[in-house]
């Protein structure tokens, strides 16, 4: 994840936005939405923003509405992308929130679920999220991945996934373009025992299924779309 358009319009944060609560899971502070009897799970991962948004805690009771534990983790422990602190460090916060330590971090957080009683877990992930996402997608220990307008991935990692993997990507996209959308979605295919689905949205940009302005009824339309594509896609795969 890397250049300007990643960190534009930033969200408004609220820790207490949602219908779901915070809890502490592997020592580390989440939000989690639904039941907590339900024996499948959702790890949901932020963009670089962080796992206060609005939007994205609204997104993770829709889907804890569909029967799901949802679990919304702080992979960057207290410290999201801030312009007024990070404006001129872009860099120094990526240095300081390696997506391969965030992997580490939601592999911990799958094995404690499955400690708690639960039989299969679903990831999702947006932007730097969808970058985590992609490196959990290489074991088993998910059992299907949804990864939104993506960071940097490259093919060779999507090469090594091992469980079902969609990939919504946008048309109007500088960080992941259509070209390595295609390319990612070339990869998936050479995979036949590995179900997947690559989509591109048209008219949209980098971040539209999470930064989309609540006001804009197109614009809410076309993230809820995603929305329903990548809650689709979990509903057939954890169960």
């Amino acid at each position: 994840m890397s250049g300007p358009q990643c960190f534009n319009n930033p969200p408004t944060l609220s820790s207490t936005t949602g219908s779901g609560s915070l809890q502490e899971i592997a020592g580390i502070k989440t939000y989690v939405s639904g039941s907590q009897d339900s024996k499948l799970a959702i790890l949901m991962i932020s963009d670089a923003f962080g796992y206060e948004a609005p939007n994205l805690r609204k997104l993770a009771d829709k889907v804890a509405g569909a029967g799901f534990l949802v679990v919304v983790p702080d992979l960057f422990y207290g410290d999201p992308f801030d312009h007024q602190k990070y404006a001129t460090a872009v860099q120094s916060w990526l240095a300081a929130h390696p997506p391969s330590r965030g992997c580490d971090d939601a592999r911990t957080l799958v094995e404690t679920l499955k400690n708690m009683g639960v039989s299969s877990v679903g990831a999702t992930g947006f932007c730097w999220g969808g970058m985590v996402v992609a490196k959990l997608a290489k074991s088993d220990c998910i059992g299907a991945a949804v990864i939104l307008h993506p960071g940097k991935i490259s093919v060779e990692e999507i090469e090594e996934v091992k469980v079902p993997t969609a990939i919504l990507g946008a048309e109007f996209d500088h960080i992941c373009p259509v070209e390595l959308i295609k390319q990612l979605g070339d990869a998936l295919s050479a995979k036949p025992e590995i179900d997947s689905f690559v989509k591109v949205f048209p008219g949209v940009k980098h971040g539209w299924t999470l930064r989309y302005d609540d006001k804009d009824e197109e614009a809410i339309k076309v993230a809820e779309e995603a929305h329903s594509d990548m809650l689709n896609w979990l509903t057939n795969y954890i169960k």
